[in-house]
This record gives structure tokens, C-alpha cells and sequence, in this order.
């Protein structure tokens, strides 16, 4: 399953834009037409690792930490 954890950048305060790195081993399947054209189908994710999380804002690469789910961010000022 992809991963869907919500990052901070402790550095600016960035809850938006990160540069995500990660390894996915994947199974789909590929379905070519008679002409050679490739549509990939029913894509699932076997296994994905993060390798780093880059702030896009403030580059403070090493800053950014996973969201607590619990933690509420529209309320946070």
C-alpha cells in the first residue's frame, strides 16, 4: 500500500510540499494493443520503503517529521 503519512518540516512550519524518495516493489498488469501501445491496469504495491523527506519550502532535508494521525492541523496556528 502507498504510503499516506502527512509530514511537518519542524524547520518552516510546511505541511504541504515535500520531495518524497522511496523504493516500490510493484505487481500490475500490462496490457498492450495490437499496435504496441502499453496501458498498465490494476497496479497494487507489494512493498514500499522511505528513503528521505525533503521540505520543497525551506530544502531542510533531515527537519521533516511524520504527523501524529491524532493531531488536528486545520486548528493549529
Amino acid at each position: 500500500m502507498p504510503s499516506t503519512a502527512r509530514y511537518r518540516c519542524t524547520s518552516c512550519g510546511n505541511l504541504t510540499r515535500f520531495d518524497v524518495t522511496s523504493t516500490r516493489r510493484t505487481r500490475a498488469y500490462h496490457h498492450f494493443t495490437v499496435g504496441g501501445e502499453l496501458s498498465v491496469e490494476d497496479e497494487q504495491v507489494l512493498d514500499e520503503a522511505i528513503e528521505s523527506v525533503e521540505c520543497r519550502w525551506c530544502g531542510a532535508a533531515g527537519h521533516v517529521e511524520p504527523l501524529d494521525e491524532s493531531v488536528d492541523t486545520a486548528t493549529e496556528g
